[in-house]
C-alpha cells in the first residue's frame, strides 16, 4: 500500500462543484473529460494541496450523512475558507464540541450531500489531547 490514489465525487452539476473545488477550496482543474468519457460518464480532475479528487456527472447520495473527507488547513487559514465558502453559498454546519487540543474544524456540506471537513489537527495531537483527558 502507499497511500490514497483519488477520491471520487459523484455530483449532479461539475460547473458548481468545480467553483467549489476551486474558487472555495483552491484546487487546480487539470483535466476535463469534454464528453468524452472514458469512465462512468463526463469527468473532472482537480488537484488540491497535491491529491487527485475526481468529479463525475451522476446521481449523488440522496441523504446527508457524517461520512466525510477532511482536508488539513492552518488555523490561520481557516477564516479565509470560511468566508471563500459562504461566498459560494455553500451550508456552513455548526461547529462540533471539541477538548482542548485537538484542533478546529470547519465542516460543510456541498451542493450535493457530500460533507468536508477543513481540520487544523493532526492524528498526534488528537491522540495527545484524548490521552490527556
Amino acid at each position: 500500500m502507499q497511500g490514497i490514489s483519488h477520491l471520487t465525487f459523484l455530483v449532479r452539476d461539475l460547473d458548481r462543484m468545480t467553483r467549489l473545488l476551486c474558487d472555495g477550496l483552491g484546487a487546480e482543474l487539470v483535466y476535463d473529460s469534454h464528453g468524452r468519457n472514458f469512465s462512468l460518464s463526463r469527468e473532472r480532475f482537480f488537484l488540491l494541496a497535491g491529491v487527485w479528487i475526481a468529479i463525475m456527472e451522476g446521481e449523488p447520495p440522496i441523504q446527508r450523512s457524517y461520512q466525510h473527507v477532511a482536508f488539513a488547513v492552518s488555523d490561520e487559514q481557516l477564516p479565509l475558507y470560511r468566508a471563500r465558502l459562504e461566498a459560494l453559498g455553500v451550508e456552513l454546519l455548526p461547529a462540533r464540541s471539541r477538548i482542548q487540543g485537538e484542533g478546529q474544524s470547519l465542516y460543510f456540506h456541498d451542493f450535493d450531500n457530500h460533507l468536508f471537513e477543513l481540520h487544523t489537527g493532526t492524528l498526534s495531537q488528537r491522540l495527545a489531547a484524548y490521552a490527556a483527558e
